[in-house]
């Protein structure tokens, strides 16, 4: 047996991160699964640096999460292709010793393939050039080589395909204007938004500074086709940097709106029912630092202002209001609720009766402002 290599250490960091794309595979699976039957009868779950498997405390990392979901769910076991690669010999070796000793791993259809090598332009080509089963890719490179968003745009392309990747926010900072890493920063954000990032960023806040580069990243991976981008964003220990973002891509509304649900309970801070999307070991014990937003006052103007004069459902305020901000679905039922308490809104079932404080698909609701 080879000498086994672990992660050296596991924070609460990567365990909110291990534990948010275990849970949104699990749920994905579940969504895709009819359609794939009825085509290829595979899904995939693609990790091109899934690490050994295990940390050195002995918990499992996020490959032995999804096989263990896997294991544990019968229609999922008979349609899972799962793709494991790292560029270290040492983790691959260690990865495979571990899965294979994986209580009931020989319940899966398909053995999971490990593979050994980098991340580079043959594997953007390849992911760009093949159809792929509906897939659910995790890119989690260490600091900025090897993540191109030509990977992710390969990975998303095909139906029922989604990604999240980690972003080490300290590093790509750092690298920006420094002309040595000057076509790995160009190969994540397109050579004209780097440029365009090397010229904006001298002079702003760290706060503009972040904001600037999201951005630019988001309106990246949109021109490649991914329609919702989702950043949930690592603070360090005392709660004032931003040191890495996890972000999610995908086609569909309904994705972004599993991955939004599954990061606002991982968030830990949640200031009126609000979740911040964030991680920050400080957040605990700094609570007055948090708690004053008023992000639900927030909600509710917005919606007076933005749908005025309209008539619509909450799933159609839901999807066309809440890309790009914080609230859940939850938020909108309580606005919309204290709304129609206030009297600012009024609320009609199209079929029958309704229970007030309630907004099924049937129940349009109006805006003040309609003529």
């Amino acid at each position: 047996m080879k000498g086994k290599k672990f992660f050296e250490e596991r924070t609460d960091q990567s365990e909110v991160k291990a534990r948010i794309v275990a849970k949104y595979f699990a749920t994905w699976a579940k969504v895709v699964m009819p359609s794939a039957e009825k085509a290829d009868k595979k899904i995939a779950y693609i990790d091109l640096y899934a690490g050994p498997g295990r940390y050195k405390d002995g918990a499992a990392s996020t490959p032995l999460l999804v096989l263990d979901t896997a294991i544990g769910n019968p229609q999922i076991a008979k349609m899972l292709v799962a793709y494991f690669n790292d560029v270290d010999q040492n983790n691959t070796a260690t990865l495979q010793e571990e899965i294979q000793s994986l209580p009931n791993i020989s319940t899966l259809k398909h053995a999971p393939i490990v593979t050994c090598g980098p991340v580079d332009d043959d594997a953007a080509e390849y992911f760009n050039a093949t159809r792929l089963v509906p897939s659910f890719s995790f890119v989690d490179p260490f600091g900025y080589k090897g993540l191109s968003l030509k990977i992710v745009k390969g990975v998303i392309k095909d139906w029922g395909c989604d990604c999240v990747f980690f972003f080490n926010y300290n590093r790509i900072n750092a690298g920006i204007s420094n002309p040595s890493v000057k076509h790995h920063m160009d190969a994540l954000f397109g050579e004209k938004r780097a440029e365009d990032l090397r010229n904006k960023l001298p002079g702003l806040s760290p706060e503009l500074r972040e904001a600037a580069i999201l951005e630019e990243l988001a309106a990246e991976i949109k021109s490649l086709g991914g329609k919702y981008v989702l950043p949930f964003t690592f603070k360090n220990s005392n709660g004032n940097r931003t040191s890495h973002k996890l972000i999610f891509v995908s086609k569909h509304f309904k994705g972004y709106e599993i991955m939004k649900d599954i990061m606002a309970s991982e968030s830990s801070v949640v200031d009126e029912g609000v979740p911040s999307l964030s991680y920050s070991p400080a957040d605990a014990s700094m609570p007055l630092l948090f708690s004053l937003a008023q992000p639900m006052s927030k909600l509710r103007g917005m919606l007076l202002k933005d749908f005025a004069g309209q008539t619509l459902t909450l799933d159609q305020l839901y999807e066309s209001h809440s890309v790009g901000k914080p609230y859940i679905k939850k938020n909108y039922r309580e606005a919309l609720k204290e709304l129609e308490d206030a009297g600012k809104i009024s609320a009609t079932s199209v079929k029958g009766k309704r229970r007030k404080g309630t907004y099924p698909s049937h129940v349009r609701i109006k805006f003040e402002g309609e003529t």
